[in-house]
């Protein structure tokens, strides 16, 4: 596998509806600067381009959030960062990817990144993709699992053979994927020291997972074939018409819990947070001696564990714990920290009550 055939596929659709009110549909939360100074798409193109530059990394976005990341991301050729012209989960996402990818480098080896996440040790995280980009030149579907640390009932688990070693730069084999499970279940898995977290990130040759496609959903592996050329002008109309008739579903659903050829990382701690709410925030932004978390200025009297995100103002905390607060000129945003992930549900009000000057 020479270097120019690596590429990156950068996931970045989604509209971050559990960081309301700051994310909205045209400024979600890839684009934003949610953990640092830079927002999180720029921090994960960064954080690849020691192993994929930016001339061989692609981005799927959102029409509404296309022209800021090309503004964001001047490094990557503004032709690569694609809109989906409707949202459909990520198997037809990579499927155009890999189709596009494999018509123009049949021996083009992809990996999938989500836009969206943190990595404290960079270093070490790249051993790993180098280590998952070599698998994957192999003709193995490669994932990302992540070793656990604490029983987490928000994410899926990828479970590996018994005396897997976190931390080992081999790939061993996927014994099957397992669903959110409940708290019980979530220290079973922490106990046995074979369940790892399904990162989302992914690696394989476009070829053989166009193949895994057409074997395991043929419907939108054979529309996503009848496109043109991503270079040619019938490319984006041939697109548009198209896209919307593929299945709605992810990736693991549509092919890696079908597919036999499946393998994976036991990655240990490299800093890896999906930072899926305002909790994960707190989580990851520095505190003050009561486990206070700010941006901006707060005064707190007899007040822990609190996330405060109001810039322009004061805001001062009496008596109250494991809040997340989060100010914008149009919402304000109150939240007991242990409840941040139904962050979600408000927005599915404020779209029943067609509040799209909120969304």
């Amino acid at each position: 596998m020479g270097k120019s055939s690596v590429y990156a596929l950068i996931l970045a659709g989604g509209r971050g509806t559990r960081f309301w009110p700051r994310s909205r549909r045209k400024h979600a939360k890839q684009v934003l600067q949610i953990a640092g100074r830079q927002t999180m798409i720029q921090a994960t193109a960064e954080r690849l381009a020691p192993v994929v530059p930016p001339e061989r990394t692609w981005i799927l976005t959102s029409p509404e959030l296309r022209d800021v990341i090309v503004r964001q991301l001047p490094q990557v050729p503004p032709q690569q960062v694609l809109a989906e012209p409707v949202p459909r989960n990520t198997a037809p996402a990579i499927g155009l990817a890999a189709h596009m990818l494999a018509s123009e480098d049949p021996d083009a080896v992809m990996g999938v990144f989500p836009s969206d996440h943190v990595v404290a040790n960079p270093r070490k995280y790249l051993r790993f993709v180098r280590a998952a980009f070599r698998a994957a030149a192999e003709d193995q579907l490669v994932v990302f699992g992540i070793q656990p640390r604490h029983p987490e009932t928000g994410f899926g688990y990828v479970e590996l053979p018994k005396g897997v070693e976190a931390g080992a730069l081999e790939a061993y084999p996927v014994a099957r994927f397992r669903e959110k499970p409940d708290l019980a279940t979530a220290r079973r898995f922490l106990r046995a020291g074979r369940f790892f977290w399904n990162s989302g990130m992914f690696f394989w040759r476009a070829r053989v997972f166009l193949d895994e496609l057409r074997r395991h959903l043929p419907h939108t592996a054979a529309l996503l074939s009848s496109l043109p050329r991503a270079g040619s002008t019938q490319f984006r109309r041939a697109l548009a018409q198209i896209f919307p008739r593929c299945e709605s579903i992810s990736v693991d659903y549509a092919v890696l819990e079908k597919a036999r050829n499946v393998v994976g990382f036991a990655c240990d701690d490299f800093g890896w947070s999906d930072v899926g709410s305002w909790n994960a925030v707190h989580e990851l932004w520095p505190k003050d001696a009561s486990g206070n978390a700010v941006r901006g200025e707060a005064l707190a009297l007899a007040s822990r564990g609190n996330y405060i995100d109001a810039p322009g103002k004061l805001v001062a905390l009496v008596g109250v714990d494991d809040l997340a607060i989060v100010d914008t000129p149009d919402a304000l945003l109150v939240v007991r920290r242990s409840e941040a992930q139904r962050v979600g549900e408000l927005v599915k009000l404020l779209e029943k009550q067609n509040r799209q000057d909120l969304l």
